[in-house]
């Protein structure tokens, strides 16, 4: 009985602690797969189709479908390459304030921008001038260059809106050209664009406006300007 004592008595083997030993901790529960945490989620791109293209200038499409065959009948070219077009349309303003009132030029900048519907680069003095109190490289005005779509909504804003509100209007010039087939145009207030407020501007100022085409002569030039309703005097 002894020895069956001491087995009893004996600490259990493989490293078991008997009553203190330590339960196992229970299996967590995993989280359910169908659901994900929406603050983690990816956004996914919606798909919105393709793009549709602006549509074309409107003077863009007459130029097409109008003005060539116009001018190519008129001058007999061969090829629509000979037919003459508008490259770029330059707007220039001077602002001689700006050497008394900085703010003078921002306001020029400002109704550039809504007059070309792009933002104008400041244009500055090449030498001083000491009866104007001008410096070299100082800020005297502001331009803006247009080419393809913007320069054929503007001419289309200057012709049919703009030119026909100047006072006393009785048709632009036809003698303006440089001979090289290019125009110039001289605007004396900057009101007579529908995008200017009279009410907000600072004051009355003008531009000179410069249309370079690919016109070989002044006659084929103005013969251009005349096909998109130019308003020269007779």
């Amino acid at each position: 009985m002894a020895k069956d004592d001491k087995k009893q008595d004996a600490k259990p083997k493989g490293g078991e602690k008997g009553e203190h030993q330590q339960q196992p901790k229970p299996a967590q529960q995993a989280k359910p797969q169908g659901k994900k945490d929406a603050s983690k989620a990816v956004p996914v791109a919606k798909d919105e189709g393709p793009k549709i293209p602006a549509p074309p200038a409107r003077l863009a499409t007459y130029y097409r479908e109008k003005v060539v065959p116009e001018l190519t009948q008129k001058f007999g070219y061969k090829t629509v390459m000979q037919v003459p077009r508008i490259k770029k349309i330059t707007l220039n303003m001077g602002v001689g304030e700006t050497t008394t009132d900085k703010k003078v030029l921002d306001n020029a900048v400002a109704d550039m921008t809504r007059i070309a519907g792009q933002k104008p680069v400041v244009t500055k003095s090449r030498k001083s001038i000491a009866n104007f109190k001008i410096r070299a490289n100082f800020p005297v005005g502001c331009m803006v260059t247009l080419r393809g779509a913007r320069m054929y909504e503007f001419l289309d804003r200057l012709v049919n809106i703009a030119i026909p509100r100047i006072r006393d209007f009785r048709g632009v010039s036809n003698r303006a050209f440089d001979g090289r087939g290019n125009y110039s145009l001289g605007v004396k207030e900057q009101i007579i664009f529908p995008e200017i407020e009279y009410d907000k501007i600072d004051v009355i100022r003008g531009m000179d406006i410069a249309i370079n085409t690919t016109a070989r002569t002044d006659d084929e030039a103005r013969a251009l300007l005349t096909a998109f309703r130019f308003p020269f005097k007779h």
